[in-house]
């Protein structure tokens, strides 16, 4: 499929993206090493041409949230690891096999049933520290251990998952920092009857840039590598140097001139409260904007101005008034998340005006949206 900039696309820096591959593994504790977490088509990026990539550069472990994630990225090429965060039906437990997933027990009996199904199948085990929501009891140690000698499962991997590491309040400090202990003491158990570790990992973006001392055999890092965090007031322990990989952008389609007093679009949302000129442009909620950044919450760039959107963001299509913008025309570009002249609005910035968060965003970004991919070095 040719990618054009016709309509509305996503211009995805590769560039930037082996940047914060670099300096997230430059921060991780010796030995650790980064799981690429490429779930949600890699958090709206693309899923297989970013892991493919990252195969290229070096990465070699990955993970999605379902196994037809995984097989895509098998099927383009992905060498490695590739571990399925979530459920995957017991119905599948032939292609776990064929295609060389690794899968997630997050529970003794489906751990049993997975066992019974009888193909040999590489897993990790999901432990519960606090957050209550996928995994094995911290304390059930009896049924963790059995689940280690079971025939047709081979346990590569235990981890858990850091409910508030994104919080720097003193409570959920303490909180996350409980949850780290009862995993070691659940590790400690382990070895004490005999079971030999596998490999760990607990951090996921926050957990390593809040808590980068944890020694670990992985880091579940993802919206981190794409250059962002999930809200504008985040305020990590550590502060790399990363670089936005997105860029969402469209064109002017339209120009309508709009007297005092007229409406635009559905409700008659927006009423001129002058002479004006008014931009369409070709994209809307069924690409992924969000449609509570209607009616002047959210704006765009169009040649360096930043200029609101008006009325009610429509499934195809939005408004922005360009009335102050000299020279407009239509083909004009939009830029919605990214630089325009000497502005720029990030899409950290959008979630918060959507009353979300950046990863809600990015993995909203729809299908229809083209990905024009980006690198100085053209063989990658």
């Amino acid at each position: 499929m040719v990618n054009y900039r016709d309509r509305a696309w996503l211009e995805v820096n590769l560039d930037s993206l082996r940047h914060n591959a670099i300096v997230l593994q430059e921060i991780m504790y010796e030995n650790c090493k980064l799981m690429a977490v490429v779930k949600a088509d890699a958090y709206g990026h693309g899923g297989e041409r970013v892991a493919c990539f990252l195969n290229k550069i070096g990465i070699n472990s990955f993970a999605v949230a379902t196994i037809d994630e995984g097989i895509a990225l098998r099927k383009s090429g992905v060498m490695g690891d590739i571990l399925i965060l979530g459920y995957t039906d017991l119905k599948r437990a032939r292609e776990l096999e064929e295609y060389r997933l690794i899968q997630t027990l997050m529970g003794y009996d489906y751990a049993k049933d997975l066992n019974e199904a009888g193909f040999n199948i590489e897993t990790h085990i999901k432990i519960d520290t606090g957050m209550h929501r996928l995994g094995m009891d911290k304390d059930n140690v009896e049924r963790i251990v059995e689940i280690f000698s079971f025939k047709h499962l081979n346990v590569s991997g235990i981890y858990t998952h850091l409910s508030v590491s994104d919080s720097r309040e003193r409570e959920d400090i303490e909180f996350t920092q409980r949850q780290i202990d009862a995993f070691y003491r659940l590790l400690e158990e382990l070895e004490n009857r005999k079971v030999k570790i596998p490999k760990i990992h607990i951090q996921s973006s926050y957990g390593l840039l809040n808590y980068p001392e944890i020694r670990c055999d992985y880091a579940r890092i993802g919206i981190a590598l794409y250059g962002v965090l999930s809200e504008i007031e985040d305020n990590t322990k550590l502060k790399p140097d990363l670089r936005p990989v997105l860029s969402l952008k469209s064109k002017l389609v339209t120009i309508r001139d709009i007297k005092i007093g007229e409406s635009v679009g559905y409700a008659r949302a927006f009423i001129a409260e002058r002479d004006s000129r008014i931009g369409v442009i070709p994209i809307g909620y069924g690409d992924g904007i969000p449609r509570n950044l209607s009616c002047g919450n959210e704006s765009v760039l169009i040649n360096g101005y930043k200029v609101p959107i008006i009325g009610r963001i429509c499934m195809d299509q939005l408004m922005v008034d360009i009335t102050d913008i000299p020279q407009v025309k239509v083909g004009d570009t939009v830029v919605f998340v990214g630089k325009s002249g000497d502005k720029e609005i990030s899409i950290t910035e959008m979630a918060h005006n959507g009353n979300t968060i950046t990863n809600e965003i990015l993995s909203r970004l729809g299908s229809r949206l083209n990905r024009i991919y980006i690198s100085l070095d053209q063989g990658q």
